[in-house]
């Protein structure tokens, strides 16, 4: 599947032709993706409890995942995901990627940039041996 969690998308077919949202679920074996704001349907709730009320309840029901492109954070236009192979750290990963070349994985992006920072280390910690005249020393201030 193209469409991942938290990706931007815009339905391009259905009732809810244009509108765009963030992904909130996915469901790759059926191959259905959850979309916030889109394809809202009723619940109707039954008070169960005494002090409950009735209500009709709104949520996001699930759409096909081939009704959706991704948008490109870059360019900011809906696009048929290309998948390419980046080599990082000796390893090759597939990432997810735009027409104008921007990597849509942004777990990808996150990894990069910590990889970009030469992280500094902190000093090493110093410790002095302890010799004949230092343990004299401090045995005297003991005593005192």
């Amino acid at each position: 599947m193209n469409v991942k969690l938290n990706d931007n998308v815009v339905v391009i077919a259905g009732q809810d032709k244009g509108k765009t949202g963030r992904v909130v679920a996915t469901s790759p074996k059926a191959g259905r993706v959850t979309v916030q704001g889109v394809n809202l349907q009723k619940r109707h709730q039954k008070a169960r409890k005494a002090n409950a009320v009735s209500q009709i309840i709104e949520r996001e029901g699930a759409i096909d995942v081939s009704n959706v492109m991704v948008i490109c954070d870059k360019c900011g236009k809906a696009t048929r995901v290309k998948h390419a192979f980046v080599e990082t750290d000796g390893k090759k990963k597939k990432v997810r990627v735009c027409k104008c070349g921007n990597v849509l994985d942004k777990a990808f992006k996150k990894q990069s940039k910590t990889a970009a920072k030469p992280q500094e280390e902190a000093p090493k910690k110093r410790t002095r041996k302890r010799t004949a005249k230092t343990e004299e020393a401090s045995a005297q201030e003991n005593k005192d």
